[in-house]
């Protein structure tokens, strides 16, 4: 009989059985939005009309969070997941403060280290630990690839 050409992705527009490569990338793209709307929601940032869409390995977030840190802390929470590599951050903040630097962590980092290039002490490690909870559980748990929110010292 011999070799027989199809167009791959008809099958399913057909017979309704399966997806399409493009209906299954649809869906793997909604799955990880809706992950990290519940990954925001779950760590109880507040914010308001939140909308988390991906297309590729952008995270684009919309909606009103009730601070700067919150806003920051969204987007870290998106940025640092498996798979997206930007976040395009559409956010407003309720009241306007100041923004955070950002740090992103290398093989040989720990948080002391951290705080004496930013800080000036070592010892301002906490600050940096508890400006990045609940994403931190513990302070000497932090990888490779990992960006860290570095908030200003308060005077």
């Amino acid at each position: 009989m011999g070799l027989f050409s199809f167009i791959k992705d008809a099958g399913a527009k057909v017979f309704g059985i399966g997806k399409t490569t493009a209906e299954e990338s649809a869906e793997a793209t909604k799955e990880k939005a809706n992950k990290l709307t519940n990954a925001v929601e779950t760590l109880g940032f507040e914010v308001l009309d939140l909308n988390i869409e991906v297309m590729d390995d952008t995270a684009t977030v919309w909606g009103q969070a009730n601070s700067q840190e919150t806003r920051e802390k969204v987007v870290l929470v998106c940025g640092n997941t498996e798979g997206i590599a930007s976040v395009d951050d559409r956010m407003t903040v309720l009241v306007e403060e100041p923004e955070a630097q950002f740090h992103t962590v290398v093989k040989g980092d720990y948080l002391s280290k951290i705080a004496k290039k930013y800080y000036g002490n070592a010892m301002k490690y906490p600050v940096i630990f508890e400006a990045n909870k609940p994403m931190l559980s513990d302070p000497d748990k932090i990888y490779p690839g990992q960006v860290l929110r570095i908030p200003a010292l308060d005077e």
